[in-house]
């Protein structure tokens, strides 16, 4: 059978699982600014709505999972791997990286691939660069598909990275703390960026490793999960932490904190749904809730038995219910 083809996505206990495993149509690496060129692939059906996905991060990579909360057979699924990130080319790149470059890029891949509108689905990291693209080009947005909101605040940052999930894992922040002398730990973001930009590989690698740990500890209910392997392992930690960390120390490069919120308005009529786990400990439920709030029009779920995983069951289940009711948008 042809593993293109569609079945309805398996169900576990009545809720919607994933749909099959499926293989890009076509991949490519797209030239942006100098030095970046980004890799990008299409799966799904070629002449299908079209969507982009956005992994997470910042400094994650696109991987096999996220092609599968589509139905394959209606959708044409885009996915790229934002500037210095996976496949993207050079790997752990800084240079000209910043939220506003990676809208560039969306736009970039929009206009390449021939699309008109698409809706736009992220979780995590990948729901705030959602937000923020939508509210600077709402006129190419056609719906919303988000999970696990972040909306990178300061309030945010402090609950996961200084002062507060830590007192719910007080095992695993202490192999976070662990590569930071104490008089640096006022300031953890600041103490990690300092070793994730430092010119020594083996500086970089030794912080990589925790701060990519503590996120790997925190992330499910179902216990630690592991980071699949990214092709060399230690590249993948230390392109994830450098970016990641880098974002967090300029503020996501937004003009204000606060900035998605302050500019919901401009995007309220955009049809969205947003998928969030009751437990999630890496983008807690407050940061949703003040979406949901300000935005009554978006569909709103809590799921109550989940994380902050897009693998766990119930988020699976409340995606796929999404992008197929987005299918009729």
């Amino acid at each position: 059978m042809d593993r293109n083809a569609s079945a309805s996505p398996m169900s576990v206990n009545g809720r919607r699982g994933l749909f099959r495993d499926i293989e890009p149509f076509s991949f490519g690496w797209l030239g942006a600014d100098a030095p970046h060129e980004i890799y990008y692939e299409e799966c799904g059906a070629p002449h299908g709505k079209p969507a982009v996905i956005l992994h997470g991060g910042p400094g994650g990579a696109v991987n096999p999972t996220m092609r599968r909360f589509f139905d394959p057979t209606r959708w044409r699924m885009a996915l790229f791997d934002q500037r210095g990130c996976g496949r993207s080319r050079p790997n752990a790149s800084l240079e000209d990286n910043t939220t506003w470059s990676l809208i560039a890029d969306i736009e970039r891949l929009r206009v390449h691939l021939g699309i008109e509108k698409w809706t736009v689905f992220g979780g995590s990291w990948g729901s705030t660069l959602a937000l923020a693209y939508a509210i600077t080009h709402p006129e190419r947005v056609e719906a919303l598909v988000l999970r696990g909101i972040f909306l990178l605040t300061q309030k945010e940052l402090r609950w996961f990275y200084q002062d507060g999930a830590s007192m719910l894992f007080p095992d695993a922040w202490e192999r976070f703390l662990a590569p930071i002398p104490v008089e640096e730990r006022g300031d953890l973001i600041t103490a990690y960026h300092k070793r994730l930009t430092h010119a020594d590989r083996r500086v970089q690698a030794q912080a990589a490793g925790a701060w990519s740990q503590w996120e790997g500890d925190t992330i499910s209910l179902r216990g630690p999960e592991a980071r699949p392997p990214k092709f060399n392992e230690e590249d993948f930690a230390i392109a994830f932490a450098r970016i990641e960390c880098h974002f967090f120390a300029n503020g996501g490069f937004f003009e204000e904190d606060g900035w998605i919120l302050k500019n919901i308005d401009k995007i309220r009529h955009i049809p969205a749904w947003i998928v969030q786990g009751r437990f999630d400990v890496v983008t807690p439920l407050d940061s949703a809730w003040s979406v949901h709030r300000a935005w009554p029009e978006a569909r709103f779920e809590i799921v109550w038995d989940a994380g902050h995983a897009s693998t766990e069951p119930g988020v699976i289940d409340g995606l796929v219910r999404a992008t197929n009711a987005a299918l009729n948008v």
